[in-house]
């Protein structure tokens, strides 16, 4: 079994943070743009004849710009080509303001069984800064109708370690957010990525980021309020109900397959010690599939040291952390024999727990930096 990945590269406008591939795009080029995903799941079918899936994720972008019928469809193909699991997770990514009852309830009767909605601040000026379109009063109406929909696998995205936010606010933000009742929290601090309007605005001295004081604080804040509030904190930046925890995510964390298609998608196979592709950006993706040409670009074949190190590394993001009994079974040597220096070097930041290695909080607080020792 493995999972799915669609890629929706559409938004009604560019976030000010973001750099995900993505573009603001018209209703037609969306449609042609369905029709282009249609012919690459008939040529990944014909790749991978035997796939067969637990979960499928729309993502973006901003998916939710779909239609019923464009959902529909993408399902149906992907239901008639492939095998799907009796309980496969179908997520849809969503930004308040694009949502509508009608189009709720149609994407529930297509079979989207849990909404991903982009929450990330309840504050007016917060929102403007990051340049989102929507309301905190639309967040607040897209669960209601969410939930009248049906929806009752719900995550909220929240961002914190914003320009200027204080403890106090970010309070405010957790304690909306716990109002409306998610399953399911991702909760990221956030980054000036280069090439974004927020990175210009730091440089242009307009923003000013916050210090690793302020954002380390804010952090153990949020987890202490997750903790609280019944959460599992099952990942760096994830927190689920029981049961909730998102099991498309953790096909990325435990290093499983997963197939993509769209433009910019990324996707993992299993093959020798591990591979990595990517679909390219619009104009070379088009072009491709109107050849008949698989789109996939290579990105990465591991080797089983650079497998080693990420299965690892991937793991250590997690609860859970590392078995060092499956780690074992798949390469013929324990964590600690594999990385002896490295394990040394993160000393106490490591913790065995029965058989499994797991990252403290705080390591997690400085997880870019703890992870190079194992590059």
């Amino acid at each position: 079994m493995s999972s799915l990945y669609l890629h929706i590269p559409f938004c009604r406008s560019k976030c000010f943070y973001c750099d995900f591939y993505s573009q603001v795009g018209s209703s037609a080029q969306l449609s042609d743009y369905v029709e282009l995903l249609h012919t690459d799941l008939r040529l990944l079918a014909q790749q991978s004849p035997q796939s067969s899936f637990e979960t499928i994720f729309f993502g973006g972008g901003t998916p939710s710009l779909l239609s019923v019928t464009q959902v529909a469809g993408l399902l149906r193909q992907i239901e008639q080509d492939f095998a799907l699991a009796a309980d496969c997770e179908i997520s849809l990514e969503a930004n308040p303001g694009t949502l509508a009852a009608e189009k709720l309830h149609g994407y529930r009767d297509a079979g989207v069984n849990r909404l991903s909605l982009g929450v990330q601040t309840f504050s007016a000026e917060r929102l403007q800064q990051l340049g989102r379109s929507h309301a905190a009063a639309e967040a607040r109406q897209s669960v209601k109708l969410a939930r009248a929909a049906g929806f009752n696998n719900l995550n909220l995205d929240l961002m914190f370690s914003l320009p200027g936010q204080t403890c106090r606010q970010l309070q405010d933000d957790l304690e909306s957010l716990l109002e409306l009742q998610p399953q399911h929290l991702s909760l990221y601090g956030l980054s000036f990525e280069s090439g974004t309007e927020l990175s210009a605005s730091l440089k242009r001295g307009e923003l000013r980021e916050n210090c690793d004081e302020v954002y380390a604080e804010q952090y153990r804040l949020l987890v202490a309020s997750m903790a609280t509030a019944g959460f599992e904190h099952y990942e760096i930046s994830n927190f689920a109900r029981p049961g909730k925890r998102c099991r498309h995510n953790q096909v990325y964390w435990r290093r499983q397959p997963c197939l993509a298609v769209g433009s910019g998608a990324h996707s993992f196979t299993a093959a020798g010690w591990g591979e990595r592709w990517q679909r390219p950006e619009l104009d070379a993706y088009r072009a491709k599939l109107f050849a008949g040409e698989n789109p996939g670009e290579l990105l990465e074949r591991f080797d089983r040291q650079g497998a080693m190190a990420e299965s690892l590394y991937l793991a250590l993001r997690t609860r859970d952390g590392q078995s060092r009994v499956v780690f074992h079974q798949q390469f013929g040597v324990f964590p600690e024999d594999a990385f002896p220096a490295a394990f040394v070097q993160l000393g106490e930041r490591l913790r065995l727990n029965a058989d499994h290695w797991q990252f403290d909080l705080e390591a997690w607080l400085l997880y870019d930096h703890f992870i190079s020792a194992f590059l």
